[in-house]
C-alpha cells in the first residue's frame, strides 16, 4: 500500500491534493493537522472545486461505512440470483459487492441505477439519495446527461456599489446526449482514472477554434494563441451579426471541424447585457445564450462529451431603441456613450462548457491602440499554463487576479468577468 500511494503522489499532478483529500474523505483529520498544518474546514474549502479522488469510489465507500451487517445480508439476498453463491460467499463488505457487480457490467461510474434500486429494496433510503445525488451530479443513464456542480457564493471582486464584478457559477440542468457518438469505457482500474480525471486532447489538431472580432482589437493575438495550443484556427473580422450567425452554423458543413477532441469560440464584439451586435449600429443583436446552444450535443452531437470553451469580450452598448441607433454613423460604431455595469444572465445549461465572460465600457475603444486586459491576460494565462500543465480553471484564476489588480489601479476602466462551467472533468491545454 505504501509503495501504491508513493507512486500514486509521485506521477499524479495533483499528489498533495490526493493525498489532503484522502485523508479527509478517511477522517482522519489527526493527520491533516500534523502533516499538513490545516483543519477539516480548511482542507474541504481548498478542494471544493479540485476534486481528485473519482467520485464514485468516494460514494461507494461511503455508503460501505454506513452499512450494517444486517444490510450487506440483505443485499447479499437480493442479489443471490444475480451473483455466484461462491462470490457473495466471499464478499465481506458492499464494497467486494460491487466490485463482482462491476466485473460483470452490471454497475460503473456511468451505472448506479442498480445500486440504487438495490438500496431502496433493503430500505436504506438515505443512501439511495446519495445515490441519487451523484446520477444527478455526474452520471450519464440511458442517453441522457445531468449535471449538476453548483456552487454560488460572496465574490471578492466587487464593485464601489457592492454589486459583483466576477462571479463563478458552475450550474447545469438534464440535456439529452447522443450516447452513439461517446464510445463506451472499458472499466480497468487505470482507464476509469484517465475517464474520470482529465477530458483527452489527443488529435492533431486538438480541435478547431473560431475567433469573430468584430472590433478589431485582440483577434490577431488570440489566433497565435491557440495555434500555439495545438487548435486548426479560423479567424474573421468585421463582423454583423447575420454574418457572425452564418459563421458559427457553417462550422457545421465541415465535419473535419468536429472530429477533434475539443472545441473553442472567442468572440470579441460590442453588445448589450445579453446580446452581441456585431459591426451593426442597431438591432435585437445575437443572443449570447443562443451562440451556446448552437454546440449542444442535441444540435451537434458530434461534439457530445468533448470539451466546449466559449471566451467572450464584450464592449458594453447602450440600449437605445432601435430608431435611435440608426442616426449613428458607421465611424461611431466603436465611440458610443457609456453604459452601467450590466450584469450578464446568459447561462451554459449543458455539460462539458467552459464559459468565460468579460464585459467592459465601450468608451474604451476610443484609446489608440486599445488591447483588451481580460483577453491579454488570458492569452498570457494560457501560455503560462501550457508550460506548467495547468487545469484550466486554474488557469482563468490567473486571469481573474490581474482583472482584480487593473480594476484597483484603474477603477474608470472597470473589466467585470464571469466564468460559469460545466466541465466534468480536469481539462489541460499543455
Amino acid at each position: 500500500m505504501k509503495d501504491m500511494l508513493k507512486a500514486k503522489v509521485t506521477c499524479h499532478e495533483r499528489g498533495q491534493l490526493f493525498l489532503t483529500e484522502l485523508m479527509l474523505q478517511l477522517r482522519r483529520f489527526d493527520i491533516l493537522r500534523k502533516v499538513y498544518k490545516t483543519n477539516r474546514d480548511e482542507a474541504e474549502k481548498a478542494l471544493i472545486h479540485r476534486k481528485v479522488l473519482p467520485r464514485f469510489r468516494v460514494l461507494m465507500a461511503n455508503i460501505n461505512e454506513d452499512m450494517t451487517n444486517e444490510d450487506l445480508n440483505n443485499v447479499k439476498f437480493l442479489l443471490s440470483s444475480t451473483l455466484p453463491r461462491e462470490k457473495m460467499e466471499k464478499a465481506q463488505s458492499f464494497l467486494d459487492v460491487v466490485i463482482e457487480l462491476e466485473k460483470l457490467d452490471i454497475v460503473s461510474p456511468e451505472r448506479v441505477d442498480f445500486v440504487e434500486e438495490c438500496l431502496r429494496n433493503i430500505e436504506r433510503v438515505d443512501l439511495a439519495k446519495k445515490v441519487t445525488a451523484y446520477k444527478i451530479s455526474v452520471v450519464t443513464s440511458e442517453g441522457h446527461l445531468s449535471l449538476q456542480q453548483s456552487h454560488t457564493g460572496p465574490c471578492p471582486f466587487s464593485t464601489p456599489n457592492g454589486s459583483h464584478s466576477l462571479e463563478q457559477t458552475w450550474q447545469a440542468q438534464p440535456i439529452h446526449i447522443a450516447t452513439e457518438n461517446i464510445p463506451v469505457p472499458v472499466h480497468t482500474e487505470q482507464n476509469l482514472q484517465n475517464q474520470v480525471d482529465w477530458y483527452p486532447l489527443n488529435t492533431n489538431p486538438r480541435g478547431v477554434c473560431v475567433i469573430i472580432d468584430c472590433v478589431g482589437n485582440d483577434g490577431d493575438m488570440l489566433e497565435q494563441t491557440f495555434k500555439a495550443l495545438h487548435f486548426n484556427v479560423v479567424l474573421y473580422k468585421w463582423l454583423c451579426v447575420d454574418e457572425t450567425l452564418s459563421v458559427l452554423r457553417g462550422i457545421f458543413k465541415h465535419r473535419e471541424n468536429l472530429e477533434g477532441d475539443g472545441f473553442v469560440c472567442c468572440i470579441i464584439s460590442r453588445g448589450m447585457e445579453n446580446h452581441l451586435l456585431g459591426t451593426d449600429s442597431y438591432g435585437a443583436g445575437l443572443q449570447l445564450d443562443n451562440v451556446r446552444r448552437l454546440f449542444t450535443a442535441d444540435a451537434c452531437p458530434m461534439l457530445a462529451g468533448k470539451p466546449k470553451l466559449f471566451f467572450i469580450q464584450r464592449y458594453s452598448a447602450p440600449e437605445f431603441p432601435p430608431r435611435a441607433r440608426m442616426e449613428y454613423r458607421d465611424e461611431d460604431l466603436e465611440t458610443d456613450g457609456c453604459v452601467g455595469l450590466p450584469r450578464c444572465e446568459s447561462i451554459p445549461t449543458d455539460a462539458d462548457v467552459f464559459w468565460s465572460h468579460c464585459w467592459t465600457d465601450e468608451r474604451q475603444l476610443e484609446q489608440r491602440h486599445h488591447r483588451s486586459i481580460y483577453l491579454k491576460a488570458l492569452t498570457d494565462a494560457l501560455h503560462k499554463g501550457q508550460r506548467r500543465k495547468t487545469h484550466l480553471v486554474d488557469v482563468h484564476t490567473e486571469v481573474n487576479g490581474t482583472i482584480y489588480e487593473h480594476n484597483k489601479r484603474n477603477p474608470g476602466e472597470r473589466y467585470n468577468i464571469e466564468l460559469r462551467h460545466t466541465l466534468r472533468k480536469d481539462l489541460y491545454l499543455q
